[in-house]
């Protein structure tokens, strides 16, 4: 083997870990970096606070909704071979897809899939079973959710666009998404490391549970499984040093899977994502400083996962970790190895108070699926007051715990700046309609309709 080279931007990245990690009472995390050839990974905490191994670079978690990013790829491909067009009408693929909007139902492409362009309620989970029906029923079943917004014209994430995606690959292909992820993806790249439930042989490796903090006790997260449904969506298991051989193959020439010009074209800005940048095919896209990083986030159960990639710096980084409060590490590392690596960073917008009497138009309540919250003015600000729904990963599941009342200031006219965690630094924006009215509150990636 050759020598480990040491890599002191590496170390100061571990160090601060360590110190987030006690902080925020996260039992585990796993960062892997690539940058100018070289590979830098560590694994630190454990597994489960009930079951406790040690997690290496290798240890297994949930990466959560970096999975879109593999379905959007396997897409690429079938568009590569002739077998999809990204601009056509899903009901081209899926005959008898349904949506409740008629008119969406007809008009809506898969490009509008992998863009998060749907409009409709996307924050919706269910579980089908193991079977390889599974999705084909989870697709039948979001016939039922309301349009919240036009079709194309409002970016807002929207998870089950994917379980749609997914089946499109179903149907086209003729074989389970997981098979085609499968013999496309994780086999060529040498991904031996990622899987799929309900696959046990995840279960012959090492691999982290998920985690949540109730009255200050760390708790372990059950269920632990997502649902077969939802692979294509969040559904890829996978460790930190698989992350980087995927990201290698994004920042190369395709490896014989899709051609540079196609990895290059899933690059190219599609919408506006507001506070998160742009989006383009599955990727979203954001400047730091002069960079430009391509990445996608995920959460689960207790889990969250951060992974993004620079190629013309040749670098690549993946962070995950096994606790509810993962979200703030992952991206306090991500900003800081930037910093670290290129001197890349994004000023904090200069804020300011607005008067009780300007702050009356934007407070109220707003709901998207399974998100709700209020926002209530005070001291000039607006306090973000968290109501939990439950639903994930099943209607039927109930809802956690609140998460403390966070202020937003406002740095622009509609655009308002996170205070405090795990919403620090976040930017919202408020949406308004034509005659002037504000519509939504977009922020944590949805538009959130103003309901009163």
């Amino acid at each position: 083997m050759p020598p480990k080279i040491r890599d002191a931007n590496f170390q100061k990245l571990t160090a601060t870990i360590k110190k987030e990690m006690k902080r925020l009472q996260a039992p585990g995390v796993a960062l892997a970096i690539w940058h100018k050839g070289q590979e830098h990974s560590i694994g630190l905490g454990v597994t489960s606070v009930e079951n406790p191994l040690p997690v290496t670079p290798d240890t297994l978690f949930q990466i959560g909704s970096i999975s879109k990013t593999f379905t959007g790829t396997i897409l690429m491909q079938l568009a590569e071979q002739g077998k999809v067009k990204l601009d056509a009408p899903v009901k081209k693929y899926i005959k008898d897809f349904k949506l409740k909007d008629k008119t969406v139902e007809k008009q809506v492409t898969i490009r509008h899939l992998l863009t998060h362009l749907g409009g409709w309620v996307g924050d919706y989970f269910n579980d089908f079973g193991n079977g390889d029906d599974a999705l084909e029923k989870m697709v039948r079943d979001i016939a039922k959710l309301p349009q919240v917004q036009p079709l194309g014209k409002i970016w807002s994430y929207n998870n089950t666009g994917f379980n749609i995606a997914s089946r499109v690959i179903e149907v086209v292909t003729k074989k389970t998404y997981e098979q085609v992820v499968q013999e496309a993806l994780f086999t060529p790249l040498k991904m031996n490391l990622s899987f799929f439930y309900p696959s046990d042989i995840l279960f012959t490796h090492r691999f982290v549970v998920g985690h949540y903090l109730e009255r200050g006790k760390i708790k372990v997260a059950r269920p632990w499984a997502i649902g077969r449904a939802g692979n294509g969506v969040g559904g890829v298991v996978s460790s930190v040093r698989d992350l980087l051989k995927y990201a290698r193959f994004h920042m190369g020439n395709g490896n014989g899977i899709l051609t540079k010009k196609s990895l290059q074209a899933m690059r190219e800005p599609q919408a506006s994502a507001g506070g998160r940048g742009q989006i383009g095919v599955t990727w979203f896209i954001q400047n730091v400083g002069a960079l430009t990083r391509y990445s996608h986030g995920g959460a689960t159960h207790g889990q969250q996962a951060l992974f993004m990639f620079i190629p013309e710096e040749d670098f690549a980084f993946a962070i995950l970790t096994n606790s509810d409060n993962g979200g703030v590490i992952n991206n306090q590392i991500a900003a800081q190895a930037l910093k670290l690596y290129f001197g890349a960073e994004n000023k904090t917008p200069q804020i300011f108070k607005k008067a009780n009497n300007e702050l009356r138009e934007f407070a109220g309540s707003y709901r998207i699926g399974t998100e709700a919250f209020d926002l209530k003015a005070k001291d000039g600000m607006l306090i973000y007051h968290h109501i939990p729904l439950g639903g994930f990963p099943t209607p039927d599941t109930p809802p956690g715990p609140a998460l403390a009342p966070m202020r937003f200031a406002f740095f622009a006219q509609d655009l308002a700046l996170g205070l405090d965690e795990p919403l620090k630094g976040a930017i919202g924006d408020f949406i308004r309609n034509s005659k002037g009215k504000i519509e939504y509150f977009r922020v944590g990636a949805r538009a959130h309709k103003k309901i009163k």
